[in-house]
């Protein structure tokens, strides 16, 4: 996983991208006091369940992407009664 920091409010989550829609975040710290947007959806009486993601986050991961700071990484998992691997592409 590689890092990533959000342009508008400075918190960092790590970031694997396995294909050109299919992208995981894993954030750091807890979103809803780490991410300015968590927070004022939040305080606004948004429930936290429904906050699947930060615009500002979501373009600053956009922006490394096309920058080439994250690039695709390829998953192998094992075959089920196999030996051998093969590469998930999902």
């Amino acid at each position: 996983m590689q890092p990533v920091e959000c342009g508008m409010c400075g918190n960092r989550v790590l970031v694997e991208k396995y294909s050109p829609t299919h992208i995981s975040t894993q954030w750091l710290d807890d979103a809803t006091t780490a991410c300015a947007e968590f927070r004022r959806l939040s305080a606004a009486g948004t429930p936290i369940d429904r906050l699947r993601s930060c615009g500002a986050l979501d373009a600053s991961i956009d922006t490394a992407v096309v920058e080439g700071r994250i690039t695709e990484s390829h998953r192998t998992v094992p075959v089920s009664g196999s030996t051998h691997e093969v590469r998930a592409y999902t």
